[in-house]
């Protein structure tokens, strides 16, 4: 089996890899809880995993400097990579959603003042609904926008929706169901071919 480079995003989305590649039988037994490293090799030195911030991970997989990423829906609808989308992983749901004070009129004649981490994935979803929009990119905290008059609206991941209803927010319309993928850049796809398909086999059989 050919080399293969795994890049996988920190935080979360990591344990719950790291169990379903347990599960499947790669293990990292120099990979700790306190460890600083960014890079590990699998026991069988058949994988170099590589720890990257989500937002990356697309970046990384599209640019070939990963064979395959593992990564959030949502960061890959954000960066709209040019890669393959193999595999839903079946962890780390939740959805897309647009939130801000009930009653907030969404289809109006005016354009709409949208605050998200998330601008891209925002514009493609008002621009199908024919909704001009203005958006203003955060990176953290997006519930303050609407709070202090900063945006009308909201386009946030959502879970339990429980930090909405704390300050007083409220999803006016759900946008689309998130999980964690399975990414492949596509030149590996080609030339790294039975490599990439015994990991997606070895993958779909860990999650039956």
């Amino acid at each position: 089996m050919d080399y293969l480079t795994l890049a996988l995003a920190k935080g979360r989305t990591a344990e719950d890899s790291i169990n379903l590649l347990n599960k499947a039988g790669i293990h990292f037994d120099s990979l700790t809880e306190d460890s600083r490293k960014l890079v590990f090799h699998d026991d069988n030195n058949m994988i170099q995993l590589i720890f990257v911030k989500a937002v990356d991970v697309p970046t990384y997989v599209e640019n070939g400097a990963a064979d395959l990423g593992i990564v959030g829906k949502d960061n890959i609808m954000e960066e709209q990579p040019d890669i393959y989308e193999l595999l839903d992983l079946q962890f780390g749901k939740c959805k897309f959603a647009v939130a801000g004070f009930t009653g907030t009129e969404l289809d109006t004649n005016k354009t709409l003042i949208v605050a998200s981490k998330y601008p891209n994935a925002a514009k493609k979803h008002f621009n199908r609904k024919g909704i001009p929009i203005h958006t203003i990119k955060l990176n953290g905290s997006v519930e303050l926008a609407p709070i202090i008059g900063l945006s009308d609206v909201i386009v946030d991941i959502v879970e339990t929706g429980s930090t909405l209803r704390e300050n007083g927010l409220s999803v006016l319309e759900e946008m689309e169901a998130i999980s964690t993928r399975l990414i492949v850049n596509k030149a590996s796809f080609t030339t790294k071919s039975d490599s990439v398909h015994t990991f997606i086999h070895t993958l779909k059989n860990s999650l039956e």
